[in-house]
Order: C-alpha cells, then sequence, then structure tokens
C-alpha cells in the first residue's frame, strides 16, 4: 500500500499530469460510452440489412436453381461457388449441424430471417465440421443447405472499431498535453515567481499575453513587483540615509567625549553608549542592503563557525559546547554568513544568560542535514536561558521586534533576527526558532 500511495504522488503534487489525467480518463469514459451506445443502437438495423442480403441471395439462388435446365445446373453451381463464395449441398438427416453462439446480434438476425423465409428455416454456424454460414432452403420436396463464406456475413470487427478509438484518443490525448500545458504553464511561471520572491530574488516579468483572466493576473502580479521593488529601494535609501546622517555628529560626540573633562565612569558610559548607537546604526545599514548585492563562493563553513566559537570562548562569560563535523562546505558568502553568527552569539550572550547567573552556556551542533547522503547542512545554536513567550515566537523574525519582558531589559534595535532571517533568505535556507524542550531558545537553519 505504501508503494502505491507513493506512486500517485505524482499525480497528487503535479497540475499538468492530474489535468491531462482526468482529461483522459474524461475522453476515454466517453468514447468507451459512445461505443456501447453506438453498438445498441446500430444493432437492429444491421441486423435487418444483413438479413435482407442474405433473403436475397437465399431467394435468388431458389429462383436460379429451379428455373435452371437440369443439365445446366452443375455448372451454375460452380459459377455461384467460384464467382460468389455460394455453396449448395443437399441436406441429409445425418448431417451434424453446430449452432451459432448465442449473441445479441445472432438472435436478432435468426429472428429476421425466419421470419421472412419461415420458422422451419435453419442456420448453422458448422456443418459436419465445415465452418460458414448455414442456412436451409427447401426446392419442391427436397432440402438444400447454403452455405456463404463467414466473412461475408459477420460484423464489422470490434478491432476496427478499437483501431479507430485508439486513433482518436492518441489525438486527443495529443490535444489533451496541449490543454493541459495552456493552463499549467501560467499558474507554473506565477509558482517559480512567487518562489523567487520568498527567496528574496527578483523574478522576470510575467508575459502580459494569453486569456484575460491570466493576462490581467500577470499584470497585476508585475504591477505589485515593481510596487514592493520601488518600496524596497526607498527603505534601503531612507535606512541609509539616516544612517550615514547620523554617524557624523556621532564621531563629534565621540571626539568630544575623549576631550572633555569628565571623570572615568562618566567617560565609559559615554563611550558605550555612543558605541550602542553606531551599533544600531551598523544593523540599519546591514538590514538596508539589497537582497541580490553580495557574491557567492565555495566556503568551509565548519571552519568558520570553528573560528567564531574560538573567539567568542575567550570572553569570561560564554561557555559553549560545540560539535561541529569537519570540512562542510557550502556556496555562500563568508561576510554575510560571519554576521549571521555574529548575530546570534550576540543575541545569546545579551538575552540568553542562565538564570541566577552573568553566564551565558551555549550548544552549537553543525552536521550534514541528510547524514546517510552527506546533503544539506543543520545548524543549531541554542541558548540556557529563560527563552521567549510562545505567542511572541511567531513574530521574533520581523524587524524591530523586541521580547524585553521576558528575557532582559538589554538595549537593542530588534534588527538582529530579522538581519539573519534575511541572510539565510539570500543563502536559499529554511530558519526556525522555537523554545527548547529543556529551556533556552533555539535556533535551527538548514541550509
Amino acid at each position: 500500500m505504501h508503494t502505491y500511495v507513493n506512486s500517485l504522488d505524482w499525480l497528487k503534487s503535479g497540475l499538468f499530469w492530474r489535468t491531462f489525467f482526468f482529461l483522459a480518463v474524461l475522453v476515454m469514459a466517453s468514447m468507451i460510452a459512445w461505443f456501447a451506445s453506438f453498438k445498441i443502437v446500430e444493432r437492429t438495423p444491421r441486423a435487418q440489412q444483413l438479413a435482407a442480403q442474405i433473403i436475397s441471395v437465399v431467394t435468388i439462388t431458389r429462383a436460379a436453381l429451379t428455373h435452371s435446365a437440369p443439365d445446366k445446373r452443375r455448372e451454375l453451381l460452380f459459377d455461384l461457388a467460384s464467382n460468389d463464395g455460394i455453396r449448395v449441398y443437399l441436406l441429409e438427416d445425418s448431417d451434424k449441424v453446430e449452432l451459432p453462439e448465442t449473441t445479441a446480434n445472432s438472435i436478432e438476425l435468426q429472428e429476421v430471417i425466419q421470419n421472412t423465409l419461415g420458422k422451419e428455416t435453419l442456420i448453422a454456424s458448422k456443418v459436419n465440421d465445415v465452418a460458414g454460414f448455414w442456412i436451409s432452403f427447401d426446392i419442391d420436396d427436397d432440402q438444400y443447405w447454403l452455405r456463404l463464406d463467414q466473412e461475408r456475413v459477420t460484423p464489422s470487427s470490434g478491432l476496427q472499431f478499437i483501431g479507430w478509438a485508439a486513433f482518436s484518443l492518441f489525438l486527443t490525448l495529443i490535444g489533451a498535453v496541449f490543454i493541459s500545458k495552456l493552463i499549467n504553464d501560467p499558474l507554473s511561471r506565477l509558482s517559480s515567481a512567487a518562489l523567487l520572491i520568498a527567496k528574496g530574488k527578483r523574478p522576470s516579468p510575467l508575459p502580459e499575453k494569453g486569456p484575460n483572466e491570466i493576462r490581467e493576473t500577470n499584470a497585476s502580479f508585475n504591477q505589485m513587483m515593481d510596487d514592493l521593488t520601488r518600496i524596497d529601494s526607498d527603505r534601503a535609501v531612507i535606512l541609509a540615509g539616516i544612517s550615514h546622517d547620523l554617524r557624523t555628529p556621532l564621531t563629534r560626540m565621540q571626539l568630544e567625549v575623549e576631550m572633555a573633562n569628565l571623570t572615568v565612569e562618566a567617560r565609559q558610559g559615554m563611550q558605550f553608549d555612543l558605541s550602542q548607537m553606531d551599533g544600531i546604526i551598523g544593523q540599519f545599514l546591514d538590514y538596508a542592503k539589497p537582497l541580490e548585492s553580495v557574491p557567492f563562493d565555495v566556503i568551509n563553513i565548519s571552519v568558520l563557525l570553528e573560528n567564531m566559537v574560538e573567539e567568542a570562548s575567550r570572553l569570561p562569560e560564554m561557555n559553549i559546547r560545540s560539535s561541529i563535523v569537519k570540512d562542510l562546505e557550502m556556496l555562500g558568502n563568508t561576510v554575510e554568513l560571519f554576521r549571521l553568527f555574529n548575530n546570534l552569539f550576540e543575541n545569546a550572550k545579551r538575552y540568553g544568560k542562565s538564570p541566577g547567573s552573568n553566564g551565558v552556556n551555549m550548544d552549537i551542533q553543525c552536521s550534514y542535514k541528510n547524514k546517510e547522503k552527506k546533503q544539506g547542512i543543520l545548524i543549531s545554536i541554542r541558548d540556557h536561558g529563560v527563552g521567549v513567550p510562545e505567542a511572541d515566537i511567531t513574530r521574533m523574525l520581523r524587524p524591530f521586534t523586541r521580547v524585553d519582558i521576558s528575557r532582559s531589559q538589554a538595549n537593542g534595535s530588534g534588527l538582529g533576527l530579522a538581519i539573519v532571517d534575511r541572510i539565510v533568505k539570500r543563502h536559499e535556507g529554511r530558519i526556525r526558532i522555537s523554545n527548547h524542550a529543556n529551556g533556552g531558545f533555539l535556533v535551527v537553519i538548514a541550509f
């Protein structure tokens, strides 16, 4: 049963094959119904026409034999057999007679013949083991068999109808292919474009042609893409402009703090605040960066993670346990991936302190997604903090989202996880965030 279900996955998942399959089934069912109806409707007229031909042959043969001279009858019988396939034999009581098969056609044919020639007329499919269409008739007090070749009285073979139906079905299925493509192609293009948008890429404009519904849908989609691109561009320009303009006074303020006559504690506090503001501005710039503006190369993500874990472990408050498979490679951008993991480390350092301590315990794992085939990369990063309220999990990847109530009152821009999400999408990966069953915040990334 499991194999049978899997064999139908193509039918459930593909609109093209589903449309083609149902069109094919509909056409075949229609042709079978038509063929059955035709056979029923044409049975009586065909039986009457065939019976009329047989009756004519019997009547003409009987008249020819009756009115021919005795010495010419042998020659007449020879001509009938050689030219018309009609053979006449004397009917004997000892003849071994085999009746024809009982079918709707044979019954109707026999009734029409007997109603005209008489109920005593015999019809057989074999006489003395000789096959053919045998029919009895009498001349005066003598009875005879008239034998016709079976091909002359057998209805057209069903194979002819099957051949015609198969040819028609073939042509119809070719038409079903074109109809399915006509229906499926626009939807397939729309689905592919939507997937590209989900991955943070800009698809090519959809063709605005075809039926009105498809043309209007594609035109609306293209307009939506233009609007999204313009909005994204405007947002990037605004964020970059604001961030750039803010860094000039920040730099001047840092210089003034250095030169001002302040206590050490005041100077350090102001420097910390200015440094934090500069970091927030940097996050604005990172988030505003266009999705397709970074080049990709083959990088060793295992080495990148190991180096970052080693660097973070030097901090006294960071306690990191890692399990990283060696030499995992993927197509990506080193700077972007560094920023991704750095944001996660900073998020854990800022919000993931273990209850009752100032230290941060982290578990990092990096391995193959499919260990047997050694395909894909799966990365999980977990802290041992208090976690996040379940109601807030779904919105944590949105920009400017902060959940300070349960995790701490640390300051931040609310862009850390949003930047992580954008970088994952740039690399065509998937991210899932949740609370770990044993406590703490868990981030799972699959490339």
